[in-house]
Formats: C-alpha cells, structure tokens, sequence
C-alpha cells in the first residue's frame, strides 16, 4: 500500500487568504475603477493599465505603450506577463510604436529576471485566440517564463502538481527593488 507524502506548506495560506481578499476587493471595486481610453472594464489588464503602482494586480512595471505584471497563476517562479496598455485582441491592431515598445520591454524584463532570478533559460510566448490557449483572448500579453533545468520533476509528472518556490509579494518586492521601481509612470 502506498502512502500518499504529505508536503508541508505554511507559507501557502497567507497567499490563499490574501488571493480570496483581493479578489473580493476587485470584484467590489472594479465598476468604479477608471479605465484608459478603449479599455475593457472587466479586464484585469486594463484595470491594472490605470495604475502601475497596484499592489494587488502585481504590476512590475509600465512605460507609455505597455505594462508588466506577474502572472497570479504562475507556470514557474518569475512567469510575467508583458501587454500593449491599449486593449488589442490582434497584432494587426498594434501601432509600430506600440509593437516597438513591447520589444523593448520583453527585452528589458527577461534581462530582469535573468539577473534576480539567474535563470537557465525562457520561454518567451504569445497565445493568439483561445483554442491557441489565451486564457484572456481579448487582450493581447506575452508569456515569459523563467526555466531550470529540472524544473518539471515529479511533482509535476507524477503528482500532478507544481511547487512554486516563491510569493508573488516576494518576488515583486524583490524585481522592485532591483529595478528600482522601473519604470516609474
């Protein structure tokens, strides 16, 4: 008979409490929040557009044309999401600005976390409709996720279940405070 290991965890429920919680005040909040121009009120890309300081959306950072934010529901430790601030759902739809900034950002943010984090490799995606797997389709953002080798183990082959080794609020302290709060608008 197999006994089923048990992994301790306690650092877990501070995030599920606080993920419950700010999910409520979202959810209070988010018919008041402003939002750019040819913004969508229920995307959580656009909500987080208005505010690069927002704690509670996990913004990293923003320029004019974009905004980077950490992934709520990370594949690995560091998974950030680089998006046009501009509500597309195509790339047609992106100004040449717009697609140069993006560029630059996915470049200045993978160098980021190359050097906080000291990755051995990225993958670096964009999911473009939801049969190719965007799970907000209306929104453009790319995926960049940090990656080790041995970072799917068994726990995620066999266990059908991925350790992150990090908090979300401890990760963006830290990409904070090496970026020193780059950048700032």
């Amino acid at each position: 008979m197999n006994k089923m290991e048990i992994i301790w965890a306690p650092w877990r429920l501070s995030y599920i409490v606080k993920e419950e919680e700010a999910e409520k005040k979202e959810r209070e909040t988010d018919t008041e929040l402003p939002i750019l121009p040819e913004g969508d009120c229920g995307c959580f890309i656009c909500q987080a557009a208005v505010d690069s300081d927002n704690v509670t959306r996990y913004v990293v950072g923003s320029s004019d044309k974009s905004i980077a934010i950490l992934n709520r529901y990370p594949y690995n430790n560091g998974h950030l999401l680089v998006a046009p601030k501009s509500h597309r759902a195509s790339l047609e739809l992106l100004t040449s600005e717009e697609r140069m900034d993006l560029m630059e950002q996915i470049t200045h943010w993978v160098g980021v976390l190359k050097q906080i984090l000291k990755p051995e490799g990225f993958n670096v995606g964009l999911n473009l409709g939801h049969v190719a797997g965007a799970g907000l389709p209306g929104h453009l953002h790319w995926h960049i996720v940090p990656r080790w080798n041995g970072d799917t183990n068994f726990m995620s082959a066999i266990g059908q279940a991925k350790v992150i080794p990090q908090s979300l609020e401890a990760l963006r302290e830290m990409i904070l405070e090496t970026t020193n709060n780059y950048p700032k608008k």
